[in-house]
């Protein structure tokens, strides 16, 4: 008689958990994982979209963000992605040509964008979606592109003139173009994590470095570098990606949530960019331990002579259609 009580007690309590809504159930993990700080455009995007697509989904996703590098760094997070450690990343675009996918490189070829709408007009045309069709067969799934505004130039000596490299050596992102970029200046370019480079720069293993104001007022890069050259050479923005055998294995309607939030995230992302920017420029300008430098137009144009033959030797490696459909889509036109 107690066996049978025993029994019945136990299918009582299934039944309960069967009848449960489907809210009850554990969420859906998805740990999205970046290497800049918080407070930086990117790590702004990544939390406005936590709250969105927890919110549309009624609690049936649970965005776990991981600023920092805190899981992986840079070369390392683009692995774990694939192999479903993490199932959501952002990493500068830079990041696709390392992986095979050498057409993304293209965002790095120095002055291609005259401004922020050159950059969109790529990004969101037919170029920017046949480019992330080019990530699946990497089993990656691209969902958005995230600006993050122009780059500028930093070092421990002025960099006004193309002479002002020689010898310098500054840091970048593992990006062919980039290479080429610092050699065509006259600098030995140093592929480094960005969670390696306040260090580097502290201890001379650098000498200097490019990148966007946010990311240099956030990692105070500031403490570390005398001066600062306002060039606007080269752009960063990021691809929002998610592992495709993940995201495919979603229920559609989660999926369609998740579409949502991405899309609402990436217009608050990048609103907040060229605000976010101009504020960590005038924090750098503040703490009076860097000189800012404004080139003028000659030194500009100085500049840009050096670099073109960049472009024309990255057909090869980039592909010259890619970068004709850049050129058109952004209305580049290279200085006489």
């Amino acid at each position: 008689m107690a066996l049978r009580r025993l029994l019945l007690a136990s299918a009582a309590v299934l039944a309960t958990l069967a009848a449960l809504p489907a809210q009850a159930q554990a969420p859906i993990v998805i740990k999205f994982s970046h290497v800049v700080a918080p407070d930086t455009p990117k790590g702004k995007g990544a939390q406005r979209f936590k709250e969105l697509a927890e919110a549309k989904t009624g609690g049936r996703v649970k965005i776990e963000v991981y600023p920092n590098s805190q899981l992986y760094k840079d070369k390392e997070e683009m692995e774990a992605l694939q192999l479903g450690s993490v199932q959501m990343l952002a990493p500068s675009l830079a990041k696709f040509g390392p992986l095979g996918v050498k057409e993304f490189e293209v965002f790095d070829l120095p002055f291609l964008f005259k401004d922020t709408d050159a950059f969109r007009a790529v990004t969101e045309g037919p170029l920017g979606a046949d480019l992330f069709k080019k990530l699946e067969p990497k089993g990656i799934k691209g969902l958005a592109y995230w600006d993050n505004g122009f780059h500028i130039m930093s070092a421990n000596k002025p960099l006004h003139t193309v002479a002002d490299f020689k010898g310098m050596k500054m840091r970048i992102q593992s990006s062919k173009v980039l290479d080429a970029q610092m050699r065509a200046l006259g600098a030995i370019p140093q592929v480094m994590a960005f969670s390696e480079l306040y260090q580097a720069l502290q201890t001379g293993v650098v000498d200097g470095t490019e990148g966007v104001p946010s990311n240099f007022y956030t990692q105070k890069i500031f403490e570390v570098q005398k001066h600062m050259t306002l060039s606007n050479h080269g752009h960063l923005a990021y691809a929002v990606i998610v592992n495709k055998k993940f995201w495919d294995g979603l229920p559609a309607d989660i999926r369609t949530q998740l579409e949502a939030a991405i899309k609402e995230s990436t217009t608050y992302a990048n609103a907040i960019a060229s605000t976010e920017n101009g504020r960590a420029l005038e924090g750098i300008k503040a703490s009076n331990r860097v000189t800012i430098y404004t080139p003028t137009p000659a030194e500009i144009n100085e500049w840009k002579k050096a670099l073109m033959p960049v472009h024309k030797e990255m057909e090869s490696r980039v592909g010259k259609a890619t970068i004709e459909a850049a050129y058109k889509a952004a209305g580049f036109v290279a200085p006489k």
